[in-house]
């Protein structure tokens, strides 16, 4: 895989400042005052969020301040970032996201406006159901659309990672021509689907996990290779015969042309962050998995999944 050429730049320049007294002298130095932290999304990224800036905070002796820019599947906070100073006070909460919301059109810009810091964590999406249905399984649910009438489906917003991890299921259960798609904000996918405003939607398994053990909703599937650690009992798409791969990262980056030595000071916070008991707890309690990766093999993933989205959004037609 070959790399922009401020990536490469970047790398090198990285893995030269990755001396100890160098490492020393970025410390002293940086930061001087707050770093904001874009979020661009509610839900169970918020609440990862604002526990690594708590974190990071601790291990930085600055405040780590995470400021809510939701909108436009990302795109608000993305657009906010890109504009703001590369100086290592402005990072992103960022996830697969850049992509999708570079690949629908709704930002003129890549993954390549941003410096990566880490991988912080990885979610699998899930699929779930008001339990009233009597579904309990993507068969189930590919009757019923088959049968009736269009299935409402849930997502946080057109050309989100939501939408097109739908839209991908869907498409390999072949019932793509049955579903419509309703959007909603803040992750209340539970709360419509106990409402009966839709039919069924995909979120994180932590949105659901506490219903599905009440016994007011069902998840059907969730979309990664693996089981999600939150629902254990629940198959994959795959294991129920469905092709689907895809699985939620999550990690921080900052403006393109941010200092290296800034980036190492970061990239260093993050994992001791992600290493904390307390995090470790987090990843129990809200169902998502700590996965992380510095600065450099996270470049090389956001890269990869750049390709692999963009072939997937242009074979669902959704790409701009």
């Amino acid at each position: 895989m070959k790399y922009p050429m401020k990536f490469r730049g970047l790398f090198v320049a990285a893995a030269t400042a990755a001396t100890m007294v160098f490492a020393g002298a970025a410390k002293a130095d940086f930061p001087e005052k707050p770093v904001e932290m874009t979020v661009l999304f509610g839900g169970t990224a918020n609440t990862i969020a604002q526990l690594l800036s708590e974190l990071m905070s601790e291990e930085l002796g600055q405040p780590v301040v995470p400021v809510a820019r939701k909108g436009g599947g990302g795109a608000v906070g993305y657009t906010h970032l890109q504009n703001a100073a590369a100086d290592g006070y402005n990072i992103v909460w960022n996830s697969n996201s850049i992509s999708t919301t570079y690949h629908t059109g709704r930002i003129p810009f890549d993954y390549t406006a941003f410096t990566p810091i880490a991988r912080v964590s990885t979610e699998i999406p899930a699929l779930a159901v008001n339990s009233s249905t009597g579904w309990t399984s993507l068969a189930d649910l590919t009757a019923a659309a088959k049968a009736g009438g269009k299935l409402k489906i849930g997502i946080s917003g057109k050309g989100s990672f939501t939408h097109l991890t739908s839209a991908a299921l869907f498409d390999a259960m072949g019932i793509s021509d049955k579903v419509v798609y309703i959007s909603y904000t803040g992750g209340k996918a539970p709360i419509e689907l106990l409402a009966g405003r839709i039919d069924a939607a995909i979120q994180w398994p932590g949105q659901f996990a506490s219903y599905a053990q009440a016994g007011d909703l069902t998840v059907l599937a969730v979309t990664g290779a693996e089981r999600a650690s939150v629902l254990p009992d629940v198959a994959t798409a795959q294991e129920q015969g469905v092709d689907v791969n895809i699985t939620m990262w999550r990690g921080l980056a900052a403006p393109a042309g941010t200092p290296p030595e800034a980036i190492l000071v970061l990239e260093a916070a993050a994992k001791r962050a992600v290493e904390n008991d307390r995090f470790t707890e987090a990843s129990k309690n809200i169902g998502f998995s700590k996965a992380y990766l510095g600065a450099e093999d996270f470049g090389k993933v956001i890269a990869s999944d750049d390709i692999f989205y963009g072939n997937l959004l242009d074979d669902l037609g959704m790409a701009k």
